[in-house]
This record gives C-alpha cells, structure tokens and sequence, in this order.
C-alpha cells in the first residue's frame, strides 16, 4: 500500500503547529502502513528527520531552523529544487523518496497560513562576553549555554597543553 496522502498531510500540519507527540503517533501510523521498498525507506527517514529537527530546534545548520516557514516566495523556490531532486533519475530510489518527503512538506507549508516561527536561540548575541559588562541581564537559557561553552572551552584548552 503507498503512503497515505492524508495521513503524512496531517503529520506536516501538527509538525508545523509543534504538536509533536499527535505528529509521533501520526507517523507511527505511517510507517505501519507503508510498503517495504527503498522509496518509502528513504520518504519515511526524511519525515523522521523533519520530526527531530523540529522538536530539537537547536541546530543553526537545519533547513527548518533557516527558513522563514511563512516566506511563501522562497519555500516555493525550496519546492522547486527538492522536486527537482525527487524526479533525478540519477539518484537512488532512496534519495528519490527522501526528496519527495520535502516536496510534499513544502506544498503543505505552501497551503498553511501564519505558521508560529520557531526562536532559534543565538547565543552570541544575549550575553556579553566575560571583560566586558553587559546593558541587560542574560536570560537563564543563555547563561546555562555560555556556562556549558566555558567549561568546553577550558577542557578543549587544557587537553592542547598535555599533547
């Protein structure tokens, strides 16, 4: 049986509301209905991945994290070059599937309107660095975050000393 059309249109609508534990059970869904074939492989490993990266939300390199969901002129140009991809005969059925996977997330967010943006947090910019004096406080986030780096940054420091 071939993936569910109004199943996975679903998936993408609770993804892009950020209710993830519906958009869970949605996709559980899916991937029991699917047939085994390296198509539906590589299109139900994109909607895995769209899922994490969505609930993570902390990775300055994802696609979801850098663009604007609601920027309707450049998620048609991203619709385009992921078709593009999904029709390649030069890619695997794999690749086809994953790529297919993004088109259709793209159509849906096409369709959607005033889609809640989701705040990356950028860390550099909330917090001064140690010599210099902030105007406003950090908030807790970015305090536990500049913490984390600092510790990173003296253990990467003292393990150059030993070598």
């Amino acid at each position: 049986m071939p993936i569910s059309k109004i199943l996975v249109t679903q998936y993408f609508q609770l993804v892009a509301k950020r209710q993830f534990a519906e958009a869970e059970r949605i996709l559980e869904r899916v991937k029991l209905k699917a047939e085994k074939t390296e198509r539906n492989r590589g299109y139900l490993q994109a909607l895995h991945g769209i899922l994490l990266s969505n609930k993570s939300n902390n990775d300055q390199y994802t696609f979801l994290s850098n663009v604007s969901l609601n920027d309707k002129t450049a998620l048609e140009k991203y619709r385009r070059e992921f078709l593009k991809h999904a029709r390649d005969s030069l890619h695997a059925e794999y690749d086809r599937g994953f790529f297919s996977a993004w088109v259709d997330l793209t159509r849906v967010l096409l369709k959607l309107e005033n889609i809640p943006e989701t705040n990356v947090m950028r860390v550099e910019t909330q917090y001064a660095s140690p010599g210099e004096s902030a105007e406003s406080e950090p908030s807790p986030e970015a305090e536990k975050v500049r913490s984390f780096k600092f510790v990173q940054t003296s253990l990467n420091k003292s393990l150059k000393l030993e070598d």
